[in-house]
């Protein structure tokens, strides 16, 4: 279920079309805090990453954080992204016109950072357009 607090701060991101290291402050700090983070909170921040024009570095370096924790370490089972998560995970990523720089980012981060991956979310990692890091990293994996 998603707060009160939560649609209020949505809402007033969307209307000022940015978002700003306050903005991610408050994120961070006041609204989710001590909030359970869930499947729908990630869609909609996701979301929120490809609808608003201008936001800072700041955002996407704590919605990456927040989705790889919550994709791996906080959703069982632990370590692993199973076909479940990972048909999840490509659908939110993927929404709309295509993955956004941070939506590859979260996606090549969580293959990175979990034990296991389902091979819908490797091939979504590392399709066309994702980051030479990162594919780096792959050839290595397929190497071991």
């Amino acid at each position: 279920m998603i707060g009160h607090e939560f649609r209020e701060f949505v809402d007033r991101v969307m209307d000022h079309r940015a978002i700003d290291q306050n903005d991610v402050n408050i994120l961070q700090r006041e609204i989710l805090a001590d909030t359970v983070v869930t499947r729908d909170i990630v869609d909609v921040l996701v979301a929120l990453d490809r609808a608003v024009p201008e936001s800072c570095e700041a955002f996407s370096d704590y919605l990456v954080a927040l989705v790889v924790d919550f994709a791996v370490w906080d959703n069982r089972p632990t370590g692993v992204i199973d076909r479940d998560k990972a048909h999840w995970l490509v659908t939110t990523l993927s929404a709309g016109e295509g993955p956004s720089p941070t939506a590859r980012r979260i996606a090549s981060e969580i293959v990175r950072e979990a034990e296991h991956c389902d091979e819908m979310l490797l091939a979504f990692a590392f399709a066309k357009g994702a980051s030479k890091e990162a594919g780096a990293g792959y050839r290595v994996l397929l190497a071991s």
